[in-house]
């Protein structure tokens, strides 16, 4: 295998390529998009996706086995190796509106495929799907009226935003999915040899493509589930005095809980868990487990609820009101290290206060302010949204600031708050996802002290 084609130029298929040419500098990679922006962005340096070290690792292998297209026919006719990065969000419309994953655009790149094709080729989904998406996929394929004949795999991506090239460099594990047949073998052991250029063996798991699909999906309901856990109790921590951070601690030293996504915040946000959740949700109606599917939408509908709870205690904490009072807002990706916003859980905390009608100055390190304005359906003109271009500018004259992404920037060894105390309104106000700050009595025993922003 010489040729690799990746359609699909996000935050999926961009890293993921950029580090396979990095580790197989024998293979040519080419990523393609018909988006011609995203391309042109790819090559040069300011990325469409942020990673910390992705940039280093393009340059590395950029024109040398590594290119970015819109030529996306070109691309699958040369390929030997296809993976499927397209986008597969949330159905908002028709049967399964709101649950079921909108499987459009991964349509299109088979049919395109079984159109241009003109030798074997290996198709691999990278995509997140529904379990059992490469029986549609693969009859599609097979419809084709050529002499090209292909192998579906399944090849899910276990990414976490903002940790994307380690996880990359340094997996859990390879998961790779194929049919129980000699050709599916062959193209299964094709694709586990690319990847064993650097993940050891045993980390590569090979199983059917269902299972494979599958598994992903409960992936991330495992780790949302976990979330959606802790913000459960950290509800009823506040109602009994209890200490959320002391509790999850506590749980986690258990082995077998572990301490990981034990966190209490607002919510997760991101690309995958709730439209991931949503499809499993979907998928087990579909089946008629109607109890399987309350139960994870249960997950769904207490993210919705972490989210509603902090928004209403800024409002009683601001003494019933925040009418025309000025709010700093820090952070608005949905975690750190990342410029992504899609479902963060900051867009919808903003917008629960734009609607009681607060001023919000917003700075976050990486998102830029028209994704700001856009998520939010404001124009650069609304003077209830204006973009900071720094903590301080957006913490001078509020009323309170609210950490909404948990950057070490915002972190009290790298933040001043002595500084911003000074320059807001009095008494002012900071929370954090868990805590409510009285900046005036805790500047009485010192930030450190209390850890205000090591959270």
């Amino acid at each position: 295998m010489t040729s690799i084609c990746c359609i699909g130029a996000g935050y999926v298929g961009g890293p993921t390529m950029a580090k396979i040419s990095q580790k197989c500098p024998d293979i040519s990679v080419t990523v393609v998009d018909t988006n011609a922006d995203r391309i042109a962005a790819w090559q040069g340096d300011d990325l469409p996706v942020y990673e910390p070290g992705l940039l280093d690792v393009v340059r590395e292998s950029r024109d040398r086995n590594l290119f970015f297209s819109t030529d996306i026919e070109s691309a699958i006719g040369a390929a030997d190796i296809i993976f499927i990065c397209v986008n597969t969000p949330t159905k908002t419309y028709g049967i399964g509106a709101h649950r079921a994953a909108d499987l459009r655009y991964l349509e299109s790149c088979a049919r395109q495929i079984a159109a241009v094709a003109d030798s074997d080729k290996i198709v691999v989904e990278k995509s997140t799907l529904p379990v059992r998406t490469a029986e549609s996929l693969k009859r599609i394929l097979d419809a084709a009226q050529g002499a090209a004949r292909f192998q579906v795999l399944s090849n899910p991506e276990f990414l976490a935003e903002g940790s994307a090239m380690e996880d990359l460099e340094n997996p859990d594990r390879v998961l790779i999915g194929g049919e129980r047949t000699p050709e599916a073998a062959a193209a299964l052991q094709t694709v586990a040899d690319i990847y064993a250029r650097w993940v050891p063996r045993e980390r590569i798991i090979t199983t059917n493509l269902w299972s494979s699909e599958l598994s992903k999906l409960a992936a991330n309901a495992f780790l949302a589930q976990r979330i959606s856990s802790i913000n459960a109790i950290s509800a009823l921590c506040e109602a009994t005095g209890a200490d959320v951070d002391e509790v999850a601690f506590a749980i986690g030293t258990d082995r077998r809980i572990g301490p990981r996504f034990l966190k209490a915040s607002i919510g997760f946000g991101g690309s995958c868990f709730q439209k991931d959740i949503l499809n499993l949700v979907y998928l087990c109606e579909f089946f008629g487990l109607n109890e399987v599917a309350a139960y994870w939408e249960q997950v769904v509908i207490m993210n919705d609820y972490q989210k509603q709870r902090f928004s209403h205690r800024i409002v009683r904490t601001l003494f019933n009101t925040i009418s025309g009072k000025r709010i700093a807002i820090l952070g608005f990706a949905f975690k750190k290290d990342t410029n992504d916003t899609r479902e963060s859980s900051a867009i919808y905390v903003c917008r629960d206060l734009l609607a009681e009608d607060a001023k919000l100055h917003i700075h976050d390190p990486r998102v830029a302010p028209a994704r700001i304005r856009t998520d939010l359906g404001v124009t650069e003109e609304d003077p209830s949204v204006a973009v900071a271009s720094d903590p301080y500018e957006a913490a001078a004259g509020a009323d309170a600031i609210v950490i909404l992404t948990e950057w070490d920037a915002f972190r009290v060894d790298q933040l001043d708050y002595e500084r911003i105390f000074k320059m807001m309104r009095k008494p002012a106000f900071l929370f954090d996802g868990r805590n409510v700050v009285d900046l005036d009595r805790v500047r009485q025993i010192g930030f450190e002290a209390f850890g205000v922003g090591k959270g």
